[in-house]
């Protein structure tokens, strides 16, 4: 047994397929094999969130997942989100002032994403409780949480 196996998997609207070690994390592999190095690697445990990728629809930290077991998986990254183009949530982190040093925002906004797929019009608390997983080391949480509940009141400004 070489350690290595074949997944197929559907990353941002493409199947792809990748061979991969056993060790390997989801984060690891999209970021090494596919190139897409939007999603930040910072702690590791699954503590700060920056490596936050949508896998079948729910948010997870792809520093605790191995690539192995995301086979058949569909998967968005933050080079997903929009599909190349900015999106009203990414516009109103810029228009908030919330992208500071800009290491978290991947993950901030790949979270919120997720969060308004559920939850179209959130609350302040629900906006609280769905980016709770990710860590801002500039401290600019009311800014990020003002742009998630600005990019659902903005209406049709969206092109």
């Amino acid at each position: 047994m070489s350690g290595e196996s074949t997944i197929g998997l559907t990353v941002n609207g493409t199947r792809r397929s990748v061979t991969v070690p056993s060790s390997m994390t989801l984060l690891e592999m999209v970021r090494s094999r596919l190139g897409m190095t939007g999603s930040k690697e910072c702690c590791s445990e699954g503590e700060c969130g920056a490596c936050t990728m949508i896998v079948d629809g729910e948010p997870v930290n792809s520093c605790l997942i191995l690539a192995g077991e995301a086979d058949g998986a569909v998967i968005t990254t933050i080079e997903g989100i929009g599909n190349g183009g900015m999106t009203r949530l990414q516009a109103s982190f810029l228009e908030a002032g919330a992208v500071q040093c800009g290491f978290c925002i991947p993950g901030m906004v790949v979270a919120a994403s997720a969060l308004l797929e559920r939850i179209p019009d959130p609350t302040m608390t629900d906006v609280q409780e769905g980016l709770s997983g990710n860590l801002c080391r500039c401290g600019g949480y009311s800014r990020i949480c003002a742009a998630v509940i600005s990019s659902v009141t903005r209406g049709d400004t969206d092109d």
